[in-house]
């Protein structure tokens, strides 16, 4: 079974997402219902809501939407990573707040589009070192050329359980570059790092991309952090991008067929269920 760390449920009737006007194929409802469906075919038992980055007004009403979407007979659903502003003053307050509430389970600040220097504030530092020694984990969204400045807000908050989404965000269109490989490399050397193995289809060729596309990419993150340092995520509706959830999901097994079976199930369902306990 498979334990996705990584859904985006959007629903524009509920919520508002600056962003998606400029979005593309991306700019449309993608509900939960339209997720479960295939997530009950491939085998899909836990599932953690990844915040959408909603409108910063809308953030609390993010999270109590997706409450209620948990609360429905046989949801998936068990927590969120909520969205968060830890370069304002308020993020204090906000975090007392959420420590309080067991359905939220860590915190995402997306940082690729934040001003390149969000990640190295010192009110962004401090606000993120508040994490240390709480249950909560933060998500690490970064393009490869803000590698530098996020491993510094990594040294800077040591106890602080950082998830790197999405393998980092590879190349995988462009080709394999020393940037990225050498940054795999340098976040995988903090143990309060962990990777996360998620929706790369939506990186290489959208049409054509192949098991053997990705391979390089995954294999070589696993190879740095190792097996009790990966999770595993769909990022749905992205991956969609590339085909969609079933071919994400053939694409893991494919991809980690030659592991063993206890290999396998840290990768799929036990690393999150350390990591975030229900």
């Amino acid at each position: 079974m498979l334990f996705d760390t990584h859904l985006h449920i959007v629903d524009r009737q509920a919520l508002d997402y600056p962003w998606l006007s400029g979005a593309g194929d991306l700019n449309q409802d993608n509900l939960y219902d339209d997720y479960a469906r295939d997530a009950l075919r491939c085998g899909i038992s836990n599932v953690l809501h990844m915040e959408v980055d909603v409108a910063p007004a809308r953030i609390d009403d993010e999270t109590n939407y997706v409450r209620e979407i948990s609360r429905r007979p046989g949801s998936l659903v068990r927590g969120v990573i909520a969205a968060c502003r830890p370069e304002e003053e308020g993020f204090a307050d906000y975090l007392e707040r959420s420590l309080d509430d067991p359905f939220v389970k860590g915190f995402r600040r997306v940082l690729h589009v934040a001003a390149d220097d969000t990640a190295a504030r010192p009110l962004f530092r401090e606000n993120i070192r508040r994490l240390s020694a709480t249950r909560m984990s933060f998500d690490l969204c970064v393009l490869p050329y803000q590698f530098e400045t996020v491993l510094a807000l990594v040294d800077h908050c040591p106890d602080v359980c950082f998830i790197l989404d999405h393998c980092a965000n590879p190349p995988i269109k462009d080709g394999m570059n020393d940037v990225w490989r050498n940054g795999i490399g340098e976040f995988s050397r903090r143990p309060n790092v962990t990777a996360k193995i998620s929706g790369v289809i939506a990186y290489g060729d959208l049409e054509n991309w192949s098991v053997d596309s990705l391979r390089p990419y995954v294999e070589h993150t696993i190879e740095s952090f190792g097996w009790d340092r990966v999770v595993w995520g769909s990022d749905w509706p992205v991956c969609t991008l590339g085909g969609g959830l079933t071919p994400w999901v053939a694409a893991t097994h494919a991809l980690t067929s030659g592991c063993s079976a206890q290999e396998r199930d840290k990768l799929y369902q036990a690393n999150a269920k350390r990591i975030w306990p229900m």
